[in-house]
């Protein structure tokens, strides 16, 4: 067949034009895919998009270390909330500064802390179950919280060695996104095995029996301890609970073993390592350590010391409350830095007093 010169050329620009109209359309698709990608979720039922999911803590950039603070002056008190510092662990009672204070009140924390005597002990957030922090961290793969003032933090942080509080990091362990993102090998897997699981909130559990895992919890807790933190307690330190992971051994053996690996790699006989559970019959590993219990209404306080199974729960066992309800007093409590102005007035009148 014999098609006429016009019409060939004609077929040639057709052709071209639709080539690329095809090409803008693929890249197109490929910059849409790319850009959707941070709205997909991991749930235990499979991937979703969640077109509401905030990414603002999953993003960062690799912090530098701080500045050491070279002169230190540490001042003591021997009021009702001075710790001892020597080797003998003493009952808490002080107060906690949340992930929730550091976000929408940073200025008022600030206050409160300076407003507090010598010595008192005080526990602050510093890595959240997204596995953002909240301090300037030199860890390699440590990603800073986009919604916390991480040079404010860093401030608190040297204020309160300064101030000579008992200093108390919180952070979580086995609950961390950005580094189960990073090293999938080491999170825990779905029971289908097409990836890593994640909990309601979009997060990926570590798996405490991954020792690269357990390396990455030391790494965190030693560069605490090396600022100069008394004490560190690991929230999420368990296992989801779930029956849709990847993993057929003894549970409960595994997370007492991760513990005593921790506190061998951690541990001192001047340092704190302790563990935030549910139940106060979590088996301590041998070392300084302690219970943190949470989301215990005051009613419930004898019932948990109950299930306590050790020696001196008032020193053993930290509750970690909400109120000013006296029923916690009779053991170690922190309670939130937000009512430490009216408790320190009470303390201060019943000194008067007696």
């Amino acid at each position: 067949m014999n098609i006429p010169y016009r019409t060939r050329r004609t077929i040639n620009r057709v052709g071209t034009v639709c080539l690329a109209i095809l090409m803008v359309l693929v890249v197109f698709w490929f910059c849409f895919v790319v850009y959707m990608e941070r709205y997909v979720v991991y749930t235990q039922d499979g991937a979703v998009l969640d077109m509401s999911f905030n990414s603002n803590d999953l993003t960062g950039e690799v912090a530098m270390p701080p500045v050491s603070n070279q002169n230190v002056s540490i001042y003591f008190n021997e009021g009702a909330n001075s710790i001892e510092l020597g080797n003998a662990l003493t009952q808490l009672d002080g107060y906690y500064v949340d992930q929730n204070a550091l976000t929408t009140d940073i200025a008022g924390v600030w206050e409160d802390l300076e407003a507090l005597p010598a010595g008192t002990p005080v526990m602050i957030d510093l890595k959240g179950g997204y596995g953002s922090f909240y301090y300037s961290s030199h860890l390699s793969d440590a990603i800073s919280s986009q919604s916390v003032s991480v040079a404010s933090v860093d401030e608190m942080i040297q204020m309160m060695q300064q101030r000579g509080f008992y200093t108390i990091a919180r952070v979580s362990a086995f609950r961390d996104y950005n580094y189960g993102l990073n090293h999938v090998p080491n999170g825990l897997y779905m029971t289908n095995r097409k990836g890593l699981w994640a909990d309601s909130g979009g997060c990926y559990w570590l798996n405490p029996t991954d020792s690269a895992a357990l390396n990455w919890v030391a790494s965190v807790v030693l560069e605490l301890k090396a600022l100069g933190f008394r004490e560190v307690v690991l929230t999420d330190f368990c296992f989801p609970n779930t029956d849709k992971i990847l993993f057929n051994g003894d549970r409960d053996a595994a997370i007492q073993d991760a513990a005593k690996k921790l506190m061998t790699m951690c541990g001192s006989d001047t340092f704190t390592l302790s563990f935030a559970s549910s139940s106060a019959s979590f088996p301590l590993p041998e070392g300084r350590s302690r219970i943190y219990l949470e989301n215990v209404s005051a009613t419930d306080v004898a019932a948990k010391v109950g299930q306590y199974q050790g020696e001196e729960p008032e020193i053993y066992l930290v509750f970690v409350a909400s109120t000013n309800d006296t029923r916690y007093n009779d053991y170690s409590v922190l309670r939130p830095i937000s009512v430490s102005d009216v408790l320190e007035a009470q303390k201060n009148e019943r000194k008067e007093a007696g």
